[in-house]
């Protein structure tokens, strides 16, 4: 593998918008009663129209953050950066969101990594003998990824899923002077990934994983999103691959983001202090 090209292939499906709020709860308690009934029936008929795409399937959806670092999250999949675009600016439009404070964000595509099969895909075209990024070679290659895309349309266009908990952070492979992932041999970052792996299929019953790239659209290089009806499974999924190589010796996390489910017509209680 070494005459090989270094880097891995990748799948890439829906664009992905993270949104995390800080709501201002002193400024709303000195709306009057009826105002506010009437920006809270505008913003749950606006994120009503935004939850579900024609086919019914849901690509954004509202959670109640704890923690001191925000009060709501928004996870938006769209099929373009121009959709999710389009999403920013009719949210902006709302009277609601003056009380909004957008603390953070996060931009990114879904995105499924090949290790496994990119060394199967380099290796038939080495064997029918196209050089490297030749025509016949970007064919072959590219001809894989098309099946690879057919195949995996679920995981690449995802719903959001019906899960309870959230849990979102971002994440980077590590490159400084002692530990640099993207200098270590093809072979051995695919058996770290491997076994990587490993770790979450085993929870694969309670915990739906949604990893997002990001590398050259936001500040980390990877987004990572967690989904169970149980929030400790998370800590547990965590932890046990903090003790994994890949984990312990090549990653770097940004914060930790947790956050419940919120059905948007429950955002008139919740502006309430009711969940």
């Amino acid at each position: 593998m070494s005459d090989f090209p270094p880097v891995p292939l990748t799948l890439e499906g829906a664009s992905t918008l993270h949104q995390f709020f800080r709501f201002d709860w002193k400024a709303w308690r000195g709306v009057p009663d009826g105002e506010r009934a009437r920006m809270v029936k505008e913003a749950t008929a606006l994120l009503s129209g935004l939850e579900t795409d024609s086919a019914g399937k849901v690509h954004t959806a509202l959670f109640s953050e704890l923690g001191h670092k925000g009060d709501l999250i928004l996870l938006h999949f769209r099929d373009s950066f121009e959709a999710l675009n389009r999403v920013e600016l009719a949210l902006a439009q709302a009277a609601l969101y003056d009380f909004l404070d957008l603390r953070h964000s996060y931009v990114s595509v879904v995105e499924l990594g090949l290790y496994e099969s990119t060394r199967k895909t380099y290796e038939a075209a080495a064997a029918k003998g196209h050089a490297q990024f030749s025509p016949e070679w970007n064919l072959e290659v590219g001809a894989a990824l098309q099946r690879g895309a057919e195949a995996m349309k679920p995981r690449l266009w995802p719903a959001v899923p019906d899960a309870k908990y959230m849990c979102f952070y971002p994440m980077d492979r590590k490159r400084d002077e002692q530990k640099n992932w993207y200098m270590v041999p093809f072979a051995e970052r695919q058996r770290m990934m491997h076994e990587h792996g490993l770790i979450g299929r085993r929870y694969g019953d309670v915990v739906r994983q949604i990893i997002t790239g990001s590398i050259g659209m936001d500040d980390w290089e990877w987004g990572v999103d967690l989904f169970a009806d149980d929030p400790v499974v998370f800590k547990k999924l965590i932890y046990e691959m903090r003790f994994d190589e890949v984990s312990a010796e090549f990653a770097l996390f940004g914060q930790f983001f947790l956050a419940l489910r919120l059905p948007i017509d429950n955002l008139a209680g919740w502006v309430e202090g009711k969940l």
